[in-house]
């Protein structure tokens, strides 16, 4: 077996440990009698289980965030996006569940590699241009966007993780209904929510009232085009 080939060797195994056990819970004795060497040869590829944890994390990171996004940008239509990055994440887990238990372990303290709520950060300011776009089309403040966006990866993610043990429905029916929510959600976006029922109720009136305008208006519009080129008899 060559170098590089011992080195994927221990990073299979490492992984594998690692996800059932955690870093604190995996020894390097138990790593080198998986891979059937002796324990100086995981501190000569790795320097320790460290060193073999921290490629480990860093790698299911960086193939995770490469996922979503590409998911993010390879679609056109907002929806498209939160459904092609929903699907991504739950692709990944059911393809990858060892890799997305340790990163929702977390990193540990130690090494200074990625965590899944870094992760999660990383995932999120990619989706808040988006949020901007979407909020400055329905004429909403996009200086919410940033918060809109941890709310949507939030809310993948946790599904992710209640879905890793769970495994039903099947992935796509997943995450049709998680964009279910949040696009059906977002399609009726309070401007200015508040928890106070009557400040609630005010404005929804004026909502309501400037919806009846916009209506109005482009009654009129309609009018006057019709007026300046009326139809052919």
């Amino acid at each position: 077996m060559t170098g590089k080939e011992r080195r994927e060797q221990l990073l299979d195994i490492g992984r594998t440990l690692f996800a059932a056990r955690g870093l604190d819970g995996t020894s390097v004795e138990e790593i080198a009698a998986a891979a059937g060497v002796s324990k100086p040869v995981v501190y000569e590829h790795f320097g320790g289980k460290e060193g073999l944890y921290a490629v480990v994390v860093d790698r299911e990171f960086e193939k995770l965030l490469a996922l979503v996004a590409e998911a993010l940008t390879s679609a056109i239509h907002y929806r498209r996006k939160l459904e092609s990055a929903a699907l991504a994440l739950l692709e990944y887990i059911e393809e990858n569940p060892d890799g997305f238990r340790i990163l929702v372990r977390d990193s540990h303290g130690g090494t200074g590699t990625g965590s899944y709520a870094s992760l999660l950060s990383e995932i999120a300011g990619e989706v808040e241009h988006l949020m901007a776009q979407e909020l400055d089309r329905h004429e909403y403040d996009d200086k919410f966007a940033p918060m809109y966006a941890q709310m949507l990866v939030g809310m993948v993610a946790l599904t992710g993780q209640w879905w890793l043990d769970v495994r039903k429905p099947r992935r796509e029916e997943v995450a049709a209904h998680v964009v279910n929510l949040a696009w059906n959600g977002l399609s009726g976006l309070e401007p200015k929510p508040t928890l106070d029922p009557r400040r609630r109720r005010k404005e929804m009136e004026r909502m309501e009232k400037r919806a009846e305008k916009r209506a109005e208006k482009e009654r009129r519009a309609e009018e006057r085009a019709q007026r300046r080129n009326p139809p052919e008899m």
